[in-house]
């Protein structure tokens, strides 16, 4: 059937195959890196976060959050900047990611999108974010949006992730919230367990593919790229 091919390498040519799609040698808990949207003392985003790292920990994954207060403005540093770095090698740790912003004048904040755009689509063959399962969430100061989240769900199909159904947006996050940061009891609070129950499974179905994964691809020789 690869001699109809003639870009093909049939060498690098792999076609799917449910067994082996099945078998996956990672035992270890699922890596899900947060990222939050404010540098508000009291960040509803960071309280967010927090509560789904602990959601997250129960479900039997391993969390990191990134703090992004000193990351520097996309190209306003090089990228061997400490903040710069210490995401980027998260990125790369993760498995899965959670997105968690505010929504301002309508969209996603620009301390979330100056996150994203510190985290490449692609460093020489390594794509720190392809394959990995994604879930999104927003809080907004008055009534239900979901701005923030269809943004950010735009942005995880663009760094080539996998943007779980299920998503969270929190309507007046000043009443979900007690004065210590936790989130009472809600439906809104129901639907970040969901949410992260999703997470988790998408991350463990998703992660059978290794991080650089043989693509076979057209180009001018017989060759392909991985």
């Amino acid at each position: 059937m690869l001699s109809d091919l003639v870009n093909i390498d049939p060498d690098c040519f792999e076609v799917p195959d449910i067994d082996r799609l099945r078998a996956t040698s990672s035992k270890h808990p699922p890596r899900i890196l947060l990222l939050y949207g404010s540098l508000r003392e009291r960040s509803y985003s960071r309280f967010l976060t927090q509560e789904a790292a602990r959601l997250l920990n129960a479900f039997g994954a391993e969390t990191r959050i990134f703090d992004p207060a000193g990351l520097p403005l996309p190209d306003g540093a090089e990228i061997d900047h400490p903040k710069v770095q210490e995401l980027r090698k998260l990125s790369l740790w993760s498995e899965g990611h959670v997105w968690a912003s505010p929504e301002r004048h309508g969209a996603m904040s620009a301390v979330m999108k100056a996150q994203i755009d510190w985290i490449p689509l692609s460093v020489g063959a390594v794509r720190p974010t392809q394959g990995r399962a994604l879930a999104v969430m927003q809080v907004s100061g008055g009534s239900q949006s979901f701005n923030a989240v269809n943004q950010m769900r735009v942005l995880g199909r663009w760094m080539r992730m996998v943007t779980i159904p299920n998503q969270s947006s929190v309507a007046k996050a000043f009443q979900q919230f007690d004065e210590a940061g936790r989130m009472k009891p809600s439906s809104y609070y129901d639907r970040v367990v969901d949410v992260m129950e999703e997470l988790v499974k998408f991350t463990l179905l998703t992660r059978v593919y290794p991080p650089i994964s043989p693509i076979a691809t057209p180009s001018a020789g017989r060759a392909a790229r991985r």
